[in-house]
C-alpha cells in the first residue's frame, strides 16, 4: 500500500508534486467502479485514460472518446474511491482549440466527476493551456512523448526521442510543461536515456510509462498489467497477472454445470420454510 501523505483518507494533488526523488509514486488505470474499488488500496492514483475507447469500447485509437464518456467513468471511479487521487483524460477535441475551451470542459470533468486534475496531451504547443488552467484551479498533469492522440501525425505508435532533433524536442515539451505549472508529467514510450534526462533536468514529478525506472513513479494500463486484454501488448508492459484465463475458465466451468444440469443446487434456490 502507498505510504503517501492523506487528507480526509485520499491522496491529494500536493502530496503527489511533493514525491519529486523520493518515494515512486504507483498509478494504474481504472474506467469502473468495481475495478476501483480492487486497485485503491494500492496506489497513489488512478488514472481514468482515454485508453478506455481502446480497452473497454474496442475502438482502434482513443479518438472515439467523448467527454460525456470520459465523465461518465471519471464519475464512476470517484465513487469507488476512497485512498487513490482520480486524475481524468480530457478527449480529444476537448481542450485544443483554445485555453477557454479547455477550461469549460476541464471545470464540467471536475465539477461533474468530483476528480481531483485532468490530463491533456502536448508538449510546448499547450504550455499556454495549462498554465491558464492551472491559474483558474484546475491542477493538470501533462503528458509528453508518444501522445496516443496525435496518433496520426506521429504514423503509429512508435517510440519516441530515437533521433537527435526528436529528443531536443521532446526535452523542450518537458520544460515547457513543467514551466507552465503541471504537477506531474507522463513521460510515454521514450528511449531509456532520454526519460532519465528528463526527470534528472526539470522538478516536475515524472510518470513513466515505457520510459525509465528513473521516473519519480509509474502508470500502466490495468488490463494490459492483469492479463485482460489481449488484443495486443506493448513492448514496456510486464504482465502481473493472466486474469483474463481464468475468467474464460470460469466462464467454462459454468457452462458446463448449466448443461449438466449441476447448476444451480439446492443451495443456491429459495425454499420454503
Amino acid at each position: 500500500m502507498s505510504t503517501a501523505k492523506k487528507v480526509n483518507g485520499r491522496v491529494t494533488i500536493p502530496d503527489i508534486a511533493a514525491r519529486k526523488g523520493g518515494k515512486p509514486v504507483v498509478s494504474l488505470t481504472a474506467y469502473t467502479y468495481p475495478m476501483a474499488r480492487i486497485l485503491d488500496p494500492h496506489v497513489d492514483f488512478l488514472l481514468v485514460g482515454d485508453s478506455m475507447g481502446v480497452v473497454l469500447y474496442g475502438l482502434e485509437t482513443t479518438h472515439g472518446v467523448t467527454l460525456e464518456m470520459a465523465i461518465a467513468h471519471g464519475a464512476s471511479v470517484v465513487r469507488g474511491t476512497e485512498h487513490a487521487c482520480v486524475i481524468v483524460d480530457m478527449p480529444f477535441g476537448s481542450y485544443q482549440e483554445s485555453p477557454e475551451q479547455a477550461f469549460r470542459n476541464a471545470a464540467r470533468i471536475i465539477s461533474e466527476t468530483g476528480c481531483s486534475g485532468i490530463k491533456i496531451e502536448g508538449g510546448e504547443e499547450m504550455a499556454e493551456t495549462v498554465r491558464f488552467l492551472i491559474k483558474r484551479g484546475i491542477p493538470v498533469m501533462g503528458h509528453i512523448g508518444l501522445k496516443p492522440q496525435s496518433v496520426n501525425v506521429a504514423g503509429g505508435y512508435r517510440s519516441q526521442g530515437r533521433d537527435d532533433n526528436g529528443a531536443k524536442q521532446i526535452m523542450e515539451d518537458a520544460r515547457a510543461i513543467s514551466d507552465a505549472g503541471a504537477f506531474a508529467i507522463v513521460i510515454e514510450a521514450v528511449v531509456e536515456p532520454l526519460a532519465r534526462a528528463i526527470t534528472e533536468a526539470i522538478p516536475t514529478v515524472t510518470i513513466g510509462i515505457g520510459a525509465s525506472p528513473a521516473c519519480d513513479g509509474q502508470v500502466l494500463v490495468t488490463e494490459d498489467a492483469i492479463g485482460m486484454f489481449a488484443d495486443f501488448t506493448p513492448k514496456f508492459v510486464k504482465r502481473f497477472a493472466e486474469v483474463g484465463e481464468g475468467i474464460g475458465q470460469a466462464a467454462a466451468d459454468y457452462a458446463a454445470q448449466v448443461t449438466a444440469g449441476t447448476f444451480p443446487a439446492p443451495e443456491h434456490c429459495y425454499h420454503k420454510k
